[in-house]
């Protein structure tokens, strides 16, 4: 009678969501051992307890709230307190969601989450209005135009940096330990390109921003590009994921799949350990067993820690740099209604190795942070250069066109690598060296 008399001092709309809840837990658990019973007795009365909160709300509240606009809060409150990237979406977050993963969406261009109450950066995206002012992965946004968004939800975060295309917004940023600085940015229509692509010195170069659906595509037509272009003298492949905070979990499986000729590519786990899905590579490399190097840092998240975690544990690539962000966690877009959904968490990303990526991220083969390299002052000093040097003529004579043109070659310098970062500086020379030990023979 206990509960009975409970639903009785219940209103009308918090009768029927009691007796839905009663329903559905006759349909699912038709006997209930004693703590099952109990446990079902509690969550009736969380449910009163919310029913009369928010009876309590409409009523007394000083401004008058819509109940939707309520309802909305509460479901968003319980799925952020789960992890950063449970959350409910609304119809506008819901069609921007859907427009971002088919690669062309408004804002900034920054991809942000939430750590301890603070919004942190995991990356910019190439050519957007954050990359060109300078947003680096771990800042911090602490304010928007001078109102702090400290302890906010990441969906009010969010709207706090929304605006109308060509509007601008000063961000304070907390950088390290450096003192707090504005940045000024003008919001703009994001058109993202996923994959850009150069050839160093006969090395492939791709660099991946985002895995939307464009990016195989145009992944398998940069590297087909490299092998029109070189033939059988390409010497490699680099893959760049710097700064790439990921995208739809489908690229990167495909993504890696493109060089892996067999094995696992990644495996899921939810709560139900036996529900888990375990995807496999098919044959087909597309850069036919050549080197390759994969450059990491801490704005690689999630997707290309995976494609990162794969080659990696296959031995398929080198990595290189410093160690992912640590995004291993599966988001399900669950739509709720056709103009809104919820993000929940429903599993965790393992590598073939077994190893979970969340909160540990990648940790790359060779760690190099960034860096940029410079020409020392003074110059460089040959045996040339030196007073009373012996004429070196005579022997350029005795040179053979080989020598010659290999001396022009060394002359004209494989890359310019004062105009690149050391990361990359390094990864050229990593196939670099392995193109050279492979010509090199065999003692006889």
């Amino acid at each position: 009678m206990e509960n009975w008399t409970r639903v009785s001092r219940l209103r009308p709309w918090q009768v029927a969501v009691f007796c839905a809840a009663i329903f559905m837990a006759g349909m699912m658990a038709p006997t209930l051992t004693t703590a099952q019973s109990s446990s079902k007795e509690e969550v009736y009365r969380q449910l009163g307890l919310f029913g009369d909160i928010f009876q309590r709300v409409r009523e007394s509240y000083v401004d008058e709230i819509d109940d939707g606009e309520l309802i909305e809060a509460a479901i968003t409150g319980m799925l952020t307190s789960l992890d950063p990237h449970s959350t409910f979406l609304d119809t506008e977050n819901f069609s921007e969601m859907q427009e971002q993963t088919k690669g062309r969406f408004g804002g900034l261009g920054v991809e942000i989450t939430m750590d301890q109450g603070m919004v942190k950066v995991v990356s910019p995206i190439d050519d957007t209005p954050a990359a060109g002012a300078g947003l680096q992965p771990e800042d911090y946004l602490i304010a928007v135009d001078d109102v702090s968004i400290i302890g906010m939800q990441l969906s009010e975060a969010v709207e706090k940096l929304r605006g109308e295309v060509g509007s601008k917004v000063t961000i304070k940023v907390q950088r390290g330990q450096l003192e707090p600085f504005d940045v000024t940015i003008i919001r703009d229509f994001i058109k993202i390109r996923s994959v850009r692509s150069e050839i160093f010195d006969g090395i492939g170069y791709v660099r991946l921003t985002t895995f939307s659906e464009q990016t195989t595509p145009g992944l398998i037509e940069a590297v087909d590009d490299f092998f029109r272009e070189e033939g059988d003298a390409l010497k490699g492949v680099v893959l760049d994921l710097r700064n790439n905070p990921g995208g739809l979990l489908t690229e990167a499986i495909s993504v890696s799949d493109a060089f892996l000729e067999e094995g696992e590519i990644v495996s899921t786990r939810g709560r139900d350990a036996s529900g888990g899905s375990h995807v496999y590579a098919k044959p087909g490399d597309i850069a036919r067993g050549l080197p390759m190097v994969v450059l990491i840092n801490s704005g690689s998240a999630s997707a290309s820690e995976i494609v990162a975690g794969a080659l990696k544990d296959h031995k398929r690539a080198i990595i290189l740099g410093t160690r992912s962000f640590g995004k291993g966690s599966v988001q399900s877009v669950i739509p709720i209604s056709s103009t809104s959904a919820i993000r929940l968490t429903t599993a965790r990303y393992y590598t073939p190795s077994g190893v979970s990526i969340q909160a540990r991220g990648i940790m790359p083969d060779i760690e190099v942070e960034l860096a940029r390299i410079e020409a020392v002052e003074g110059g460089i000093v040959r045996e040339e250069d030196l007073r009373g040097a012996l004429d070196g003529s005579e022997a350029a004579e005795n040179d053979t066109d080989e020598t010659a043109a290999e001396d022009a070659e060394e002359d004209a310098g494989p890359v310019d690598q004062s105009k690149i970062d050391y990361q990359l500086a390094r990864a050229l020379d990593l196939i670099r060296g392995v193109s050279v030990f492979g010509a090199l023979k065999p003692a006889s």
